[in-house]
Formats: structure tokens, C-alpha cells, sequence
């Protein structure tokens, strides 16, 4: 496969330097794209270059994930308004590990192919630097004037920043350029990868190699992914959309690929999985017969979700969808765990019984009538439970005679009683 032309053709293409489609044709090429280390979890922000990345060994390249251990301390002036916290060593090693398997799962590590990738981080060969060996061997070969003349530098400066831009962030550019000097140096990289917001940042780092080393690199940038109404991708009420399952479930991860709205749906798959442009064509298609189905979103949902987390985790996040939608079984929702379960349920009207009511039984028509409100009177109740319109944890119940208990109980203190098709509410037994 051609880089170029693969990214291309997915719109994955921002801005990328002369010569570097010439450089790629010659053979295997060493790319290396920043991370920053500032959590021990990506989020889906981080998606399209870890694709990038993911692409460019596909065609047979050699990619370098780079964690910004160093540049992390200090914090990049690109597209922020005020500076990051910094962190310690110790919590910086233990985000890298974390990353890194989760890199694992788009990325080659382990085999003995030429093009494996590695991680590197630029704490390694930054922490022993000087400030008077980086002055005199870094600083003097990039000017302040073409330092100033970056739009992320200028942005900060001309009022998008309360507080101004401190000295340590001016010199992020310049950490930047090191790495990628480093990295030419030692590892014979001649490409870095990334957002559009660091074109400047990556720029200084092919000047630096110009003048210092009198070496000639490369730059290629992928557009910010943004939502139709501008704002940040990957953002939601609750927060980042993360690839930990600890911070977002595959349930929620699921979810939101799943509710993509068909725009979004068709740009997404080109970005975010490998589909050849044969299939999401198809994809394509079959959507315009039947946009009600959603086959864009599920399919993405689909490819996502194996990535990240597995097609087990992919298959109880259906199963957990399909609850939802009133087509899955009492065992299907006896098999959610505590967190999912109240994931899935979020929102829903909820009552509280006591523990020792449920102990000695509830006649039904009790329990949803006066221990809760699930139905205004026992004869509503009874009317829609002899209808067949009333279930207990997905079991259809019809006779009024039926005693609720402790057997009942989900996760050890829940029961979901639902009314009708689309009507749950979540009963909290304490």
C-alpha cells in the first residue's frame, strides 16, 4: 500500500512537506508521532494519529510511538489556554506502560519484522541535557524571530492566553525539535506525524535537522477531528470518550460510536478502522436503502470496539444494547456486571424498597403499585399484567398472584421492572 495515497483517500491528510511522498517511495521509512503522557490512558482524541501510525506500518514502514516524558513536564503552548500541571517521574513510567499496551492492540511490538514498532520516550535522552549544553548545541541554531513567527506562539501572545506564554513553554518547540533530532540521529527517523496544531512544532524540529545536522526530514500533519458543530471530538457531557475501561466502559465506548450521526458515520470509518474504500463504499450504499437499520454506525461501533477492547467486550456491549431495546433475554441481563448494568439504565426512574419487605415477599401488584410507583393504582397494574405488557428483570409476568423476593434480585440488590416496550424503572433494594 502507498501512505500517502491510503491517507488520502481516507481525508486523513492536512498538510504534508514536499518531498516527503518521494522519501516514502524509496523504501522503508522511520516515522515517529508525539503522545503526551499526561494520563495512563489515551482517549479517542488520540485516535486518528495512533491510526496514522497504525497505516504507516500497514505499508510497510517502521513507526516510533513517542512519549513525551520530558515535553510532558513542561507542557505545549498548541491550541491550549493555559499551561498543564507537571508530573513526576514515577506517575510519567507508569502512564507510559499503560499507553503502550494499549498501543499494542493497533500496532506491531513483538514480531521480528524489520518495521516493528518501538516506544521511545524523550525523557531518556533529555534528563542528563544541561541547560547550557542545550543553549549552546540546540538554541543557537533556531532564531527567536522564527520562533515568534509560529501560530501557536503568536496565538498565546496576542491575547488568547490570560496569563501570557511563560519562558518554558516559548522553548517547547525548541524540546520538540530535539527529539526529532535525536531521533534522525539515532534511529534514522526522517518523518514525524500529528495534528494540524503542531505543523510549527514539527517544522522547527526539520529546520533544526537542517542546520545542525545538515540532514533533510520530513512533516506530515492529519486534520483536528471535530464534531458537526465545531466543537472537540471525543468530548462528551460526561467527559473524554477513553480507550480504559476503567474510565469509560465498552458498553459507553460502544455507545457513542453507535450514535454518530450519519455524516459523521461515513467520515469515521474512513478515519478509525482499516475498511478498504470497497467496503465502507458498500457500507454506503446499503445505508441509503435503509438509514433506519444504521448500518455506518454499527459497523463502526463494531470495528472500534474490537480494536480497543476485544470482540468479548464487543459482544457483551451488544448484548447490553439489545437489553435496552427489549429484544434480550432475562439471562443476558442477569450476565451484566454492577457497572454496565447502571450504565445501560442511566436515567431511568428509580425507587427504593427496603431489604425486609423484599425478604418476606411482595404480592406484585404491591410491589409495583404501592412499594413503588412503577403504576398509579393496582388495578392499572393489573390490567396491563393480564395484558402481558408488565416484565420483571425481562421476564414477562402475568399472574397477579405472583410474589416478588430476594430471588429476584440483580447484582445482589436491583430489580428492573418494565412497562410496556420502551417504559424501565430501576428498583434499589437496601
Amino acid at each position: 500500500m502507498d501512505f500517502i495515497e491510503e491517507l488520502t483517500w481516507r481525508g486523513m491528510i492536512h498538510t504534508v512537506m514536499p518531498g516527503t511522498d518521494e522519501e516514502l517511495k524509496k523504501g522503508m521509512t522511520t516515522a515517529y508521532l508525539g503522545i503526551d503522557p499526561t494520563a495512563d490512558s489515551l482517549h479517542i482524541g488520540h485516535l486518528c494519529g495512533v491510526m496514522m501510525l497504525r497505516h504507516f506500518q500497514r505499508c510497510g514502514h517502521k513507526p516510533l510511538a513517542l512519549i513525551g516524558g520530558a515535553t510532558g513536564m513542561i507542557g505545549d503552548p498548541s491550541g491550549k489556554s493555559a499551561e498543564r500541571n507537571l508530573l513526576d517521574e514515577a506517575t510519567l513510567r507508569h502512564n507510559q506502560e499503560a499507553i503502550k499496551k494499549q498501543l499494542s492492540r493497533f500496532l506491531d511490538f513483538d514480531s521480528d519484522a524489520p518495521n516493528k514498532a518501538e516506544m521511545v520516550n524523550n525523557y531518556d535522552w533529555t534528563k542528563d541535557v544541561t541547560f547550557l549544553d542545550f543553549a549552546r548545541e540546540i538554541g543557537k541554531h533556531i532564531t527567536v524571530n522564527y520562533m515568534m513567527a509560529k501560530d501557536s506562539v503568536q496565538k498565546r501572545l496576542n491575547g488568547e492566553a490570560r496569563d501570557g506564554l511563560s519562558f518554558t513553554e516559548f522553548t517547547y518547540q525548541l524540546l520538540q525539535g530535539f527529539d526529532f533530532l535525536t531521533l534522525y540521529q539515532q534511529k534514522g527517523c526522517k518523518l514525524q506525524l500529528g495534528g494540524s496544531d503542531q505543523w510549527g512544532n514539527i517544522t522547527t524540529g526539520t529546520e533544526l535537522i537542517r542546520r545542525k545536522a545538515g540532514g533533510e526530514a520530513f512533516a506530515l500533519t492529519c486534520p483536528l477531528i471535530t464534531k458537526p458543530d465545531g466543537s472537540k471530538f471525543g468530548k462528551t457531557e460526561s467527559g473524554n470518550v477513553w480507550l480504559d475501561a476503567r474510565y469509560t466502559s465498552p458498553y459507553k465506548f460502544y455507545q457513542f460510536w453507535l450514535n454518530v450521526s450519519d455524516e459523521e458515520a461515513e467520515k469515521y470509518l474512513k478515519i478509525f478502522t482499516t475498511l478498504t474504500r470497497e467496503e465502507i463504499d458498500a457500507l454506503v450504499e446499503e445505508h441509503a436503502l435503509n438509514p433506519g437499520a444504521r448500518p455506518m454506525q454499527r459497523r463502526l461501533a463494531e470495528e472500534v470496539t474490537t480494536m480497543v477492547h476485544g470482540e468479548e467486550e464487543l459482544q457483551k456491549a451488544i448484548e447490553a444494547s439489545r437489553i435496552l431495546f427489549g429484544n434480550a433475554t432475562d439471562e443476558a441481563l442477569n450476565k451484566l456486571d454492577e457497572k454496565t448494568f447502571l450504565e445501560v439504565f442511566e436515567g431511568v426512574p428509580t425507587f427504593v424498597v427496603k431489604r425486609d419487605k423484599l425478604e418476606a415477599g411482595i404480592p406484585v401488584l404491591d410491589f409495583l403499585a404501592q412499594e413503588t410507583q412503577v403504576f398509579p393504582s393496582k388495578g392499572e397494574a393489573r390490567k396491563m399484567l393480564q395484558q402481558g405488557g408488565v416484565s420483571i428483570n425481562k421476564k414477562k409476568v402475568t399472574d397477579p398472584n405472583t410474589t416478588i423476593g430476594t430471588d429476584s434480585l440483580l447484582n445482589g440488590k436491583y430489580i428492573l421492572a418494565q412497562k410496556g416496550k420502551k417504559n424501565y424503572f430501576l428498583i434499589n433494594i437496601e
